[in-house]
C-alpha cells in the first residue's frame, strides 16, 4: 500500500517567536517530500498565509489556510510541571481551525478581527466561546497539540475533563467538523495523552488526525526555535530548561515516516488526505473588490469621472494660453479615459480624487508622485502637478491594458498632523472595518540579530557590545571578505564553539520576522467589509488599524492600496504657498510655475546649499559641468547622480555629451526619437518602453513592472529584426545599460518641481530676506535639524549677506547650541536669537 500523508498543522516564523522557518521554506520542504498540499496555521492570524500561498502556487502544490486561535474560555495551555524553575508565559489554550470554504475563511477573518479589535491597544487578545459560535460555519476544528485545549484538560483534570472540552467543540462546530489530533515527538507524557485522546475520540465517534505540529522545516532548524523561545521568555539558553523543545522532531516529515510512526492508528494518517480534499478554499478565491465610488443618480462612475476631468482640463490648460497644447491635452485625456473605462478603473481614480479634494478643502498640500505624473487624467484631477502633455511623458508607463494590473498612485503630504488628518478621513469614509494600513513586517537584521543572539548565548555586556558593533558595521568588500575575518581581526577566536555558533545563528535568523509594524502610509480599502478579506488588528499608533499582510503580500493577492506618504519638503512647499502671497502679493500655482533664468544660473553656479535634491557634493560637482538651462535638464540632473546610472555606465557618457566632449550617437537611427532628449544615453524606464514601441511595433506587450523580464523580451525581439550591420548589439547594449540603472524619469519629474522658480527663488520669503535674487535656501524649523546643519545654512546666508528675520528659534536648540552658531558672520539675527547668543545666556548642549 502506498503511503499517503499531508501535513495539516504547521506554523511558520510568522507565529512570531513560536516558529523557526519562513513559509516559503516549509513549502520548499513539502515539495522535496512530494507532499501535494500543506496547511499553515500561525498563531492568532494569517500573517504567513499570503507568502505560503504565493510560494505554493509557484511550486504547483496547494496551500490550505487556517490559524491557531487563542480561546480564553477553554483554560490555559499546557505548561511544564510547576516544580521546574522556568515556566511558559501564561496564555490561553488555542484551537486549530482550518478553512473549508470561502465562507469559513471569511468567518475566521472576522473571528480574529473581533478579538483583536476588542483590545484597546495593540495586544494578542483572545476569543471566547460566544465568538467561536458566531463564526463557526465553514471551519474544521482540530483539538491541537501541546497548545490545544484537549492536552491541557487531560493533564489538568484527566480524561473526563478532556471529553468535556471535545464535547464543547462538537456543540460549536458539529461532529463532522471536529478531528481529534495526535502528535508523536518521542515524549512519554505526550503518548499517554494520545492514548487518552484515542479513547475520547472512540467514545464520541470522532475521526483521528495525525499531524506533526510542525514548527520548522527541517530538524536542523530546531536551533532557531530554541533561540526564539529564549527571546520570547527573556532568558538565556543555559537557563531555559524545559521551556525548550525536548528534541528536534517537530519538522516536516515524509509520508513514509508518518505512516510508520502511526502504524497502530493508520486511519489517522489516511484522514489527513481525506480532510485535505475537503479543504477547497485557497487565497486565490479571496473575493476582494475595490470600492465603488458613490455617484449621483443618473451617472455612472465613468461619466462622473469624465465630467471631472473635462473641468480639470479647462482649469489646468486654460491659463497656459496655448491652443495647440490644449488640443493635444484633450486628445490625450480622451485616450486615457477610454482605457480607464475599458479596464474598469474609474472608481480608483475617483477615490484618489476624493482624497485630494478633502485635502484641498482642509488646506492640506497633497501631490501625486511616480508614474502617475505620466497621466493627463491625474493632472486634470489635480492629483499631480506636472503637465505630462507638455513634458511629452508616456502614459503607457503608468497604465497599460496588456499588463492587467491596477494603477498605483502614491500621494505625498506634509508629515505628521496634516497627513494624519487625511488618513483619518479615509478611516471615517470607509469605516473602522472597511479600511486599514498595510503591515510592515519588522525582521531581524544585522544589529537586532546580533544583539538577541548574544543575549541568548549569555555573552557579557562588554563582549555583546563589541560583537553587535562588528555585525552591524560589517560591509562586504570582496570575495575574501567575510564576517569571520572581521571577527578574527577584532581579536575573537572564530574556532571557539560559542563564537562560531554566534556567527552562524546571526546569519540564519536574518530576515526572519520579529513583530508586525505598520506601513508608513499604505492604506487598503475594499467594497464591503475589509475584515472579511484579511484580519485587522490595532496598530501601535492610536486611532489606526492594520491588516495582517504587508504591501508585497497585498500586491500578490491583488489587494489594492492607496499610499498617503509623509514628505518633509511638502511642509516647506506649503509654507512657500502661504508666505509668497503675504510678502510679494503673488499667488503661486504648482501646476503653472513660470520659468526664471536666474534659477538656472544659480544652479549652474552650484550655489545650491539648502536646495532639495541638489545640495549633495556630487550634485554640486556636476551642476557646473552639466549646466542646466531648462526644466528637463534639472530632471535629468536629479536622476543621474545616483548609483544606478553610475553602475550602468550612463552618467559619464551623458556628461561628456552634455559638455560637447563626445559626439551624440544612437544605437540605431530609429531610436533617435526615444533617446534624443537624453543625448542618446538611455536613462529612464519609459525610454525602454519607447524603444520597444519603435523596435517591435508592439507597444504595451512588455511588462515593464519587471525590468529583467521586459528587457529580456526586448533583447529577443531585437535579435529577430533586420538591422543594419553591427547595430543589433548596439541596441542590446543600450538595453543592458538601462537594465543596470533602471532609473525612472517620471518620478524625478515630480521631484524636479521643487527646483523651479518658486521653490528656489521664492523660498526666501520664508525668512523674509532678499538679496539681488542671488540664491535660495529652505532655512525653516523643518530643516534646522542640528547645529552642523544650522551652521551650514547660516554660513551660506552670510556669504550672500542675507538677513535672518521673523523666524523664531527652533524649539530643539538650547542657548548653548547657538554659541556654536555665533561664529557665523554677515547674518542679521532675529531678536530672540540675539538673546540666546548673548554672553549672559546659559550654556547647554543641543538636544
Amino acid at each position: 500500500m502506498t503511503e499517503r500523508y499531508i501535513e495539516l498543522h504547521a506554523a511558520s516564523a510568522f507565529s512570531f517567536l513560536e516558529g523557526g522557518s519562513q513559509p516559503e521554506a516549509l513549502i520548499e520542504r513539502a515539495v522535496a517530500l512530494q507532499m501535494p498540499a500543506l496547511a499553515l496555521l500561525d498563531r492568532n492570524g494569517f500573517y504567513g498565509s499570503a507568502r505560503c500561498h504565493t510560494s505554493a502556487k509557484r511550486n504547483d502544490i496547494r496551500a490550505h489556510v487556517g490559524a491557531e486561535v487563542a480561546v480564553s474560555s477553554l483554560g490555559s495551555r499546557l505548561t511544564p510541571p510547576a516544580w521546574l524553575p522556568y515556566q511558559h508565559l501564561p496564555e490561553p489554550a488555542r484551537v486549530s481551525l482550518l478553512c473549508e470554504s470561502r465562507e469559513g475563511y471569511q468567518n475566521l477573518c472576522q473571528l480574529i478581527t473581533r478579538f483583536k479589535m476588542r483590545e484597546k491597544t495593540k495586544q494578542e487578545g483572545a476569543a471566547n466561546l460566544i465568538d467561536l459560535q458566531q463564526y463557526a460555519k465553514g471551519l474544521v476544528c482540530l483539538t491541537g497539540g501541546d497548545e490545544g485545549p484537549l492536552a491541557a484538560a487531560l493533564m489538568r483534570d484527566g480524561e473526563e475533563a478532556g471529553r468535556e472540552v471535545v464535547e464543547t467543540l462538537i456543540r460549536i462546530y458539529g461532529p463532522k467538523n471536529v478531528y481529534v489530533e495526535l502528535q508523536r515527538h518521542g515524549e512519554r507524557e505526550q503518548e499517554w495523552r494520545n492514548q487518552a485522546a484515542i479513547r475520547v475520540a472512540a467514545s464520541l465517534r470522532l475521526p483521528l488526525l495525525a499531524t506533526n505540529g510542525v514548527r520548522y522545516a527541517t530538524a536542523y532548524d530546531r536551533e532557531i526555535l530554541d533561540l526564539f523561545t529564549c527571546v520570547r521568555n527573556h532568558t538565556e539558553l543555559e537557563k531555559a530548561g524545559r521551556l525548550l523543545s525536548v528534541n528536534n522532531q517537530r519538522h516536516l516529515r515524509s509520508a513514509k515516516e508518518m505512516t510508520t510512526l502511526f502504524r497502530d492508528v493508520r486511519r489517522a494518517t489516511e484522514n489527513s488526505v481525506e480532510l485535505s480534499s475537503r479543504l477547497q478554499f485557497e487565497l486565490s478565491a479571496l473575493g476582494y473588490e475595490f470600492p465603488r465610488y458613490p455617484v449621483p443618480d443618473g451617472e455612472t462612475m465613468d461619466s462622473f469621472l469624465r465630467e471631472r476631468v473635462d473641468e480639470g482640463v479647462v482649469r489646468r490648460y486654460g491659463p497656459k494660453r496655448d491652443a495647440g497644447l490644449l488640443d493635444r491635452a484633450r486628445k490625450q485625456v480622451a485616450h486615457e479615459l477610454e482605457l480607464i473605462a475599458k479596464l474598469g478603473f474609474a472608481g480608483y481614480f475617483l477615490i484618489v480624487w476624493d482624497i485630494v479634494e478633502f485635502c484641498k478643502r482642509h488646506d492640506i498640500l497633497i501631490q501625486g508622485r511616480g508614474s502617475a505624473a505620466n497621466s493627463a487624467v491625474c493632472y486634470a484631477l489635480e492629483i499631480t502637478a506636472i503637465d505630462p502633455v507638455g513634458m511629452e511623458l508616456l502614459f503607457e508607463r503608468f497604465l497599460s491594458e496588456s499588463r492587467g494590473e491596477w494603477p498605483d498612485i502614491d500621494l505625498d503630504l506634509p508629515s505628521e498632523d496634516k497627513r494624519e488628518q487625511a488618513i483619518q478621513y479615509v478611516y471615517q469614509r470607509y469605516g473602522e472595518l472597511g479600511a486599514a494600513m498595510t503591515a510592515n513586517v519588522i525582521t531581524y537584521r544585522g544589529k537586532s540579530a546580533a544583539r538577541e543572539v548574544g543575549k541568548v548565548l549569555g555573552f557579557d555586556q562588554e563582549s555583546l557590545a563589541r560583537l553587535t558593533s562588528l555585525v552591524s558595521h560589517f560591509e562586504w568588500r570582496g570575495p575574501t571578505d567575510t564576517m569571520a575575518h572581521s571577527f578574527q581581526n577584532a581579536g575573537f577566536d572564530v574556532q571557539h564553539p560559542r563564537i562560531a555558533k554566534y556567527l552562524e545563528l546571526c546569519m540564519r535568523i536574518q530576515d526572519l520576522p520579529r513583530h508586525l509594524g505598520q506601513h508608513s502610509g499604505g492604506m487598503v480599502i475594499c467594497q464591503g467589509q475589509l475584515n472579511s478579506i484579511v484580519p485587522l488588528e490595532r496598530a501601535s499608533m492610536p486611532g489606526r488599524t492594520v491588516v495582517q499582510w504587508d504591501k508585497e503580500d497585498c500586491a500578490d493577492l491583488h489587494i489594492i492600496k492607496v499610499d498617503l506618504l509623509g514628505l518633509g519638503m511638502m511642509a516647506v512647499l506649503k509654507d512657500c504657498l502661504e508666505l509668497i502671497p503675504k510678502h510679494y502679493g503673488e499667488k503661486v500655482d504648482l501646476a503653472q510655475l513660470p520659468e526664471d533664468g536666474e534659477v538656472y544660473r544659480t544652479l549652474q553656479r552650484a550655489d545650491t546649499v539648502g536646495m532639495f535634491q541638489v545640495e549633495s557634493r556630487a550634485q554640486m560637482a556636476s551642476l557646473p559641468r552639466n549646466h542646466p538651462e531648462k526644466f528637463y535638464d534639472v530632471v535629468v540632473q536629479v536622476a543621474i547622480i545616483r548609483p544606478g546610472p553610475i553602475v550602468g555606465k550612463m552618467m559619464h557618457p551623458y556628461m561628456r555629451r552634455r559638455q560637447k566632449k563626445e559626439a551624440i550617437t544612437y544605437p540605431h537611427p530609429s531610436l533617435e526619437s526615444a533617446l534624443k532628449r537624453t543625448l542618446g544615453v538611455p536613462l529612464f524606464q519609459e525610454q525602454l518602453l519607447r524603444m520597444a514601441m519603435v523596435v517591435t511595433a508592439i507597444a504595451g506587450t512588455l511588462d515593464l513592472t519587471e525590468d529583467t523580464i521586459a528587457a529580456e523580451q526586448l533583447r529577443t525581439y531585437v535579435r529577430q529584426l533586420q538591422f543594419i550591420e553591427g547595430s543589433e548589439e548596439d541596441v542590446i547594449e543600450a538595453i543592458n545599460q538601462f537594465l543596470r540603472a533602471s532609473a525612472e524619469r517620471s518620478a524625478w519629474s515630480k521631484q524636479g518641481i521643487v527646483h523651479d522658480k518658486s521653490f528656489d527663488e521664492y523660498e526666501e520669503a520664508l525668512v523674509s530676506f532678499w538679496k539681488n535674487k542671488r540664491t535660495v535656501h529652505d532655512i525653516t524649523h523643518k530643516n534646522l535639524t542640528g547645529v552642523d546643519r544650522g551652521k551650514l545654512l547660516l554660513a551660506d546666508c552670510g556669504i550672500h549677506q542675507q538677513k535672518l528675520q521673523g523666524l523664531e528659534p527652533p524649539p530643539f536648540f538650547t542657548p548653548g547650541s547657538f554659541h556654536a552658531l555665533a561664529e557665523v558672520e554677515n547674518v542679521g539675527w532675529h531678536p530672540e536669537y540675539k538673546k540666546l547668543l548673548s554672553p549672559g545666556a546659559d550654556d547647554g548642549d543641543s538636544q
